[in-house]
């Protein structure tokens, strides 16, 4: 005799509010859309960084949902303890061995369709959003000559760099 287990399963969006009361801040996960034009890479972005943390949201590009959970939550983790990051200049320090590593703001006029969570968890309420660059395994972040080419593809720049 096998026992039916109950249906556990609750709407995204309060997933999102469970992880935002949780851990202050909930992590987003987005597949790869291979029918897209250009072809689009996976993605995670955060939901509740600017109220826990006074801090623009943060996406991230090219790394499994468990790494850049983990990646995102070592950023939450600094900005819990006080450190200050900067937006659009390189950054070393949070990544180990002293690579570098650029928070780029993105401009949601453009991009703003990636991130339709943070949207509809604020309501349509404005929201400023991050991209996390990181470098290539020769410590070339992805707009700098000499990143990894198969790289380009994973990671793509979406955040200003540069003064752009």
């Amino acid at each position: 005799m096998t026992a039916e287990l109950p249906d556990f399963s609750i709407p995204h969006q309060e997933k999102i509010d469970w992880m935002v009361e949780t851990n202050g801040w909930a992590l987003e996960a987005v597949g790869p859309d291979s029918e897209s034009d250009p072809p689009r890479p996976g993605y995670a972005y955060t939901v509740g960084f600017p109220e826990a943390f006074g801090f623009p949201e943060v996406a991230i590009f090219g790394l499994q949902p468990v790494a850049a959970n983990g990646l995102l939550g070592l950023v939450a983790d600094c900005l819990r303890g006080g450190t200050e990051i900067p937006l659009g200049v390189e950054v070393i320090g949070l990544l180990d061995g002293e690579l570098r590593c650029m928070f780029a703001p993105v401009d949601l006029e453009v991009w703003g369709e990636l991130f339709g969570i943070c949207a509809a968890w604020r309501r349509g309420g404005p929201f400023a959003m991050t991209q996390l660059l990181w470098p290539d395994r020769n410590g070339f972040l992805p707009y700098e000559v000499g990143y990894s080419r198969p790289m380009v593809f994973a990671q793509p720049v979406i955040g200003a760099v540069g003064g752009e």
